[in-house]
């Protein structure tokens, strides 16, 4: 990507967390990266698909079996062979834009001249120390990534003067104000709608301010945090009195960071623990004796000539007496003998999800280093995963000969959990829910650590989605010819070709309650754990239901730009999922997106709703209305004023259709006079700019804008691109097209006759949603006339011929063809214009219509890394909960927070304690005997369960209640009170009824264990 043109096609997703000046400096980088075992090849592949300029690739190694475990591009038949020449094809076609080489030569001063940025990943203390020496000295960036095991290091040097342009990454910050004060300093008020997000010392400029006008002119103001809603600025004593209005935007201010070398940094990270970004809290004194440890390793492999043995007692004490010696030296007074001894113990494994993590954020740093965007870690970094291993080692499970190396592709991993262990994982069965970013990532992991690559063994992958342009930036598993095929069955056979003995099956069903034929109750059972890779609250909040169902441990993950954040959730011992946060993005007032929007994404969001109204739901009403019998019926009975917005759609869609495209231009017109002009007019006849209160305050004021109509003009292009969109896409839906051509368009508008439009004095504006909903409460009676006339004024209609039919548009961001965009950029900014608003561009608009996920792929490693981290205890069957871990992190700012799970919630039920993963089995029906009657359920309850149930309850369906004459129930099997109840014959499929009782010992608990009676 050296050129200044950016694939926006491909980098579409990562444009939103990078932005294009990052990207264009990234296309200009060359960079470096030495040493091509598992933790070098990550980094290679996720700096190539971010897009660097070129890569470099360097080392002198052959493969051997024990890189297998993690380096995905090495086969069999490389063993023996160059590590970077084998690696160097599969890199080069992960990215086009991206010049790939492969160098086999040692490194010497002249080959690093041109080089930005330096990456050594398997290299000696003293390799380091020269190299890390000579890059300060030339001002290139340094980076020292490594894994020992389950541990792993990290170490940055960007220079004595690193710029850094934009610290986090994150849109400017901005606030609407109601006051600012005349003192020094001034006194900033904001709306009390949604807390400003700004900080001390961040600086600000103003905008719309009238009265205190001086601030919309005065350069960036440094200010200070007051409070949520209210922060300090310059002195404003000397300003005129402010009136009203105005909005305060963050201004990004760039920083200059200065790095000491490798040499001094070794020594003063045990001084300053500054140089130290921590990444769990619960460890926080392992991190500089791993510092001392991983330095004890070079000492140990330079007097040895090799790592401490797996398992070694002896080499772990040597190990000790080293890293002591230099805790000594350092006159460090809190040295965790544990942790050095059991990095010996595993120091010689290679394991791939510790390379993905560490990989994932080497590589951002490499991103950091090109482009001055994020925060670079400032220097030094430690993460360790030891509570992987056995709770309980001193059964002697892990012993010298049972870590030692096989001659196989699992070597590296034998060497620290042992052969047993590689067999058990062999034996896995998995459940893979989504085989994209994160899913690819997992597939990996999963084919190198051998996850169902046994006798016995099984993953199950599912994804409904095809292959498309931009997956290929973040899901590594696809290349350009697999674009249009399944992601499922395209990374089933990635994975084949990484590892030929994993078994897989890729389906291409969405995981839903209609899918539960497929994925029945046998199906869970049969099963070892669950991994979702989904991209929605819901599908996991799903999954995560039939996981607690079917007492099933969950691997969770997900990412939002350089954000991302880990779930375990284990059986009997954390929590789950648990259903959707209430602590999401607030839904905006329809009151404010109708008439009083503040923010570009009430604007966006209101063109949105015009998208779907006038191009999606009006064609589906009109198909309806013409072609099923009971749409009248079914509208009428979502309540009246519903039914009129309906009806009274269908009727004008039907009564105005055009007949060429003169008419949809006309259409066009007259819709841009009515939303921008006709609509803020009739708006502000109701509410005056002066308009006041009850209580003699203004109107607009605070959150609410006073808006202006706009004058439609030919010339403006924003006016034109509404026009020439609408017209088009209001063509689609009725099959007509016409010349977009701007010049024959206004030939066009020339002729179209504007109505004029009077404001009317009898409209009532809602102000609050509470308003909105009592006047349509207030107008069912004249909804209900409404109704009786349009039922008439339809039924006289001419209807089009009998083949007559709309085309409803669904929604599509990524074709820029399609006008889908053009009309929602023009609309949001017509509207934002009528309100002050500033306005966005078609790529930030895109982002927020269009519900984008920003995406990339070092973030994406990182996740899927500490996922696999976590079933590697599963699978151990751990059951302290402190060996558990959830994560949130984000890359862009070092903020990385390991921490313990929650435990599993616990409620009472007749003085007995449960939780959610607590269920009462009943075999409803087993071979042999006829099924359950109601009677037999409530029987067996009590006898098992010494309580007496006194209600049971399918849903919102009572299918028995003692309080109810249910009497004959009693007699009838439980499936067909179910079928009886619901008037819904129970699938053939389903396998098992969640049924929730209630008990008479005690009635008043608010949670019970339910019922889980299986029919097959």
């Amino acid at each position: 990507m050296a050129h200044a043109d950016i694939d926006e096609g491909l980098y579409s997703r990562q444009l939103y967390v990078l932005g294009h000046d990052a990207m264009r400096s990234m296309g200009k980088a060359n960079v470096l990266i030495s040493g091509m075992r598992g933790l070098g090849v990550e980094v290679a592949k996720n700096v190539i698909l971010a897009g660097v300029g070129s890569v470099t690739i360097q080392d002198q190694g052959s493969a051997e079996w024990a890189d297998l475990s993690s380096q995905f591009y090495l086969r069999d038949t490389d063993v023996g062979q160059n590590r970077a020449l084998c690696s160097e094809k599969h890199l080069a076609r992960l990215n086009s834009h991206v010049r790939v080489s492969a160098s086999t030569e040692a490194l010497n001063q002249d080959f690093l001249r041109n080089i930005q940025v330096v990456v050594l990943t398997d290299s000696s203390l003293e390799e380091q120390r020269w190299v890390g020496a000579f890059c300060h000295a030339n001002n290139i960036r340094f980076i020292v990534a490594d894994t020992k095991g389950l541990c792993g290091q990290l170490f940055c040097d960007f220079g004595e003067a690193f710029e850094v342009r934009d610290s986090d990454g994150e849109s400017p910050r901005s606030a609407m104000i109601t006051h600012i004060s005349k003192e020094n300093p001034g006194i900033v008020s904001c709306t009390d709608d949604q807390a400003h997000e700004f900080r001390d010392e961040m600086y600000v400029m103003f905008s719309g301010v009238s009265g205190m006008t001086e601030l919309n002119s005065y350069g960036p103001i440094e200010i200070k945090y007051l409070g949520n809603y209210s922060f300090s600025i310059c002195d404003t004593s000397n300003f005129t009195e402010y009136e009203k209005g105005g909005v305060a935007t963050e201004v990004k201010q760039s920083r200059t960071l200065s790095f000491i070398p490798l040499d001094a940094a070794l020594e003063e990270v045990m001084r300053d623990s500054d140089l130290l970004v921590l990444s769990d809290y619960g460890k926080i004194q392992r991190h500089q004796s791993l510092h001392l440890g991983f330095r004890a390793l070079h000492d140990f492999k330079q007097e040895h000539g090799r790592l401490p043995k797996p398992r070694n007692q002896a080499d772990a004490e040597r190990l000790v007496t080293m890293a002591k010696q230099l805790s000594t030296a350092a006159k460090f007074d809190e040295f965790d003998e544990d942790v050095v001894r059991k990095l010996s113990l595993v120091a010689v494994g290679d394991l791939a999800p510790l390379n993905a993590l560490i990989g994932g954020l080497a590589a951002q740093e490499v991103m950091k280093a090109c482009s001055g965007k994020f925060t670079p870690l400032k220097q030094w970094f430690y993460f360790d995963a030891l509570e992987c291993l056995p709770e309980q080692e001193d059964g002697g499970l892990l012993t010298e000969e049972a870590c030692a190396p096989k001659n196989g592709r699992y070597d590296g991993q034998i060497a620290v959990f042992g052969a047993d262990f590689q067999e058990k994982l062999k034996k896995q069965r998995y459940f893979l829910v989504g085989a994209g970013a994160i899913g690819c990532e997992l597939l990996k992991n999963f084919a190198l650590i051998g996850l169902g690559a046994g006798e016995g063994g099984h993953i199950t992958v599912t994804d409904m989605d095809s292959i498309e342009r931009s997956n290929l930036n973040r899901q590594f598993l696809f290349r350009s010819e697999d674009i249009g095929r399944q992601k499922s069955v395209a990374a089933a056979e990635a994975v084949k070709n990484m590892n030929p003995s994993v078994n897989i099956t890729a389906h291409q069903n969405r995981v839903c309650v209609e899918s539960e034929g497929i994925y029945t109750h046998q199906f869970y059972s049969g099963l070892d754990g669950v991994a979702a890779a989904l991209d929605n609250v819901d599908a996991r909040v799903y999954l995560d239901g039939r996981c607690v169902q079917n007492q099933k441990p969950m691997l969770e993950g997900g990412t939002l730009g350089s954000k991302g954040h880990t779930l375990v959730v284990v059986p009997h011992l954390t929590e789950s999922y648990g259903p959707a946060s209430s602590s999401g993005q607030k839904a905006i007032p329809l009151c404010t997106l109708k008439h009083f929007p503040h923010r570009i994404e009430h604007t966006l969001q209101w063109a949105r709703d015009q998208f779907e109204g006038l191009f999606k739901h009006s064609a589906e009403n009109v198909n309806q209305y013409l072609s099923d019998p009971e749409f009248w019926a079914r509208t009428v009975a979502r309540g009246e004023v519903e039914a009129v917005e309906v009806l009274e759609g269908v009727y004008t869609s039907l009564k105005d259709r055009p007949l060429n495209w003169t008419d949809c231009v006309t259409w066009a017109r007259i819709q841009w006079e009515g939303l921008y002009n006709n609509h803020v007019a009739q708006l502000l006849h109701c509410f005056p700019p002066d308009h006041v209160t009850s209580s003699g305050l203004p109107f607009w004021m605070g959150a609410k804008r006073c808006p202006h109509p706009l004058t439609f003009d030919p010339a403006n292009t924003t006016h034109m691109d509404f026009v020439v969109s609408a017209a088009t896409l209001y063509g689609q839906i009725y099959g007509l097209g016409g010349s977009t051509d701007r010049a024959d368009i206004q030939t066009i508008l020339d002729g179209v006759n504007v109505p004029v439009f009077t404001p009317k004095s009898s409209v009532k504006i809602a102000v609050t949603d509470e308003e909105l909903a009592e006047t349509k409460e207030e107008g069912k009676e004249e909804d209900k006339a409404k109704l009786e006339e349009l039922k008439q004024k339809l039924s006289s209609l001419q209807l089009p011929g009998q083949n007559f039919r709309m085309v409803p548009l669904e929604f599509e961001k990524d074709d820029d063809t399609n006008f889908h965009m053009d009309y929602i950029v023009a609309a949001s900014n017509l509207r934002a214009e009528n309100y002050d608003i500033p306005a966005a561009d078609r790529h930030k608009s895109k982002l927020i219509a269009g519900r984008i996920i920003p995406a990339i792929a070092t973030t994406t490693a990182a996740v899927a890394g500490l996922m696999c981290l976590e079933l590697y205890k599963l699978v151990q069957g751990h059951k302290r909960i402190s060996s558990f871990r959830v994560a949130y992190i984000n890359m862009a700012v070092q903020y990385y927070v390991m921490a313990q799970p929650s435990r599993a919630p616990t409620f009472m039920v007749a003085g007995k304690e449960y939780s959610l993963w607590d269920e009462f089995v009943v075999l409803g029906k087993e071979e042999g005997r006829e099924e359950m009657t109601v009677e037999e359920l409530l029987k067996h309850i009590k006898d098992k369960h010494n309580l007496t149930v006194t209600g049971l309850y399918y849903g919102p369906a009572v299918l028995y209640a003692d309080y109810c004459n249910h009497a004959d129930r009693l007699k009838q099997r439980v499936s067909e009170v179910v079928t009886m109840v619901t008037k819904t014959e129970i699938p053939a499929q389903q396998q098992m009824l969640e049924i929730i009782p209630s008990f008479a010992e005690d009635e008043d608990c608010e949670k019970v264990p339910p019922i889980r009676y299986l029919l097959r």
